[in-house]
């Protein structure tokens, strides 16, 4: 019986749980095999309710060595099953990866970024201001005749428009960002205006009533239309490439005297002529011109002294012809399959 009893306790050493292709189940098969009630113990000590007196001393030693090797061994392998399985439950390395979705910047911002990074490389500094006017700052500051269509109901949201009444309104333009600016700083003035603006138009693929705007304005001694055209010159090759050629066409807006619109060759067929350029090879991108003197003596800068030249163009277009976006109102719809087409633009 001693060397039976030997002969389990060097079993029990030499099991191991790395053998074990199912721990859990054969940890339990060791436990029972062991301490069940019809286990090994369990025949040990029917065979020693048997033995001479003399010899139950030295085998009740050997029974407990056995019994108390069984149980450490049995508490040992539930510890060891029990951490794989908490340690399973936080990190399963033998699992795929699951990455997370990242997400990225509105293409609106990207864009708009883009357009700010380059004008700030040449020494133009970002001013925003409100998006809820008067009409001092956002039509007669800047020459807007009182006549004007752009003061009718169909173009702009009016907050607040009583006769006899300063009128209120969502600025239509980020021009008033300049007006405010040349009120409150002496030249030389030479920032931009990005930010949200607000018309009041019939939505469709080609217009939207909330659209965004970039405007920059110059104004020091001595800035003529070669400064200008120089600057727009630098802006569509860095925007759009090195290859990219311009074309100002004489044009007119209230507030610029003279004033421009300005087209680059198109990008998609290189001014071949293609559907989105309508054959021309050319698209239009913004309007710029020269600061009307009427509008720098109305903010309080001597028009016969300074001079300055200002420039807008719209964010939206600036992406679709960019990225060749067809739709206006993919931009505020919050699709994610068009959203995540623009994951990767860094």
């Amino acid at each position: 019986m001693k060397s039976l009893i030997a002969k389990y306790i060097e079993e029990i050493s030499a099991t191991r749980i790395e053998d074990f292709k199912d721990r859990a189940a054969e940890v339990e098969q060791f436990r029972i095999k062991f301490l069940g009630r019809k286990g090994v113990m369990t025949e040990l000590f029917e065979q020693f309710k048997t033995l001479p007196n003399d010899q139950k001393k030295d085998m009740g030693v050997a029974l407990n060595q056995l019994k108390s090797a069984a149980m450490a061994k049995v508490e040992e392998f539930k510890n060891f099953v029990e951490q794989a399985e908490e340690s399973s439950d936080r990190h399963d390395l033998t699992l795929p990866a699951d990455l997370a979705p990242r997400g990225s910047r509105h293409v609106l911002s990207v864009v708009m970024n883009e357009i700010i990074d380059i004008f700030s490389r040449i020494g133009f500094t970002i001013e925003e201001s409100v998006e809820i006017e008067d009409d001092w700052h956002l039509f007669s500051a800047l020459n807007f005749p009182h006549d004007h269509p752009a003061r009718d109901m169909q173009d702009t949201f009016f907050v607040e428009k009583e006769e006899g009444k300063t009128e209120v309104a969502l600025r239509t333009h980020t021009s008033s960002v300049q007006v405010r600016v040349m009120e409150t700083h002496k030249p030389p003035i030479r920032i931009i205006a990005p930010g949200r603006v607000f018309r009041n138009e019939a939505i469709s693929a080609r217009a939207h009533c909330i659209f965004h705007q970039v405007e920059a304005l110059y104004v020091d001694r001595k800035v003529a239309f070669a400064d200008l055209k120089q600057t727009l010159l630098y802006f569509a090759k860095e925007m759009f490439g090195e290859q990219t050629q311009i074309r100002l066409r004489p044009s007119y807006f209230p507030f610029t005297e003279p004033s421009a619109e300005m087209d680059i060759s198109c990008n998609i067929c290189g001014g071949k002529g293609c559907n989105i350029c309508k054959g021309t090879g050319w698209l239009e991108i913004l309007g710029c011109g020269m600061v009307d003197p009427n509008v720098l003596d109305a903010c309080g800068i001597d028009s016969k002294e300074f001079t300055g030249f200002a420039l807008g163009m719209g964010v939206e277009r600036m992406a679709m012809l960019k990225y060749q976006v067809r739709d206006l109102r993919l931009y505020f719809e919050n699709d994610l399959r068009f959203l995540h087409q623009f994951d990767n633009i860094i």
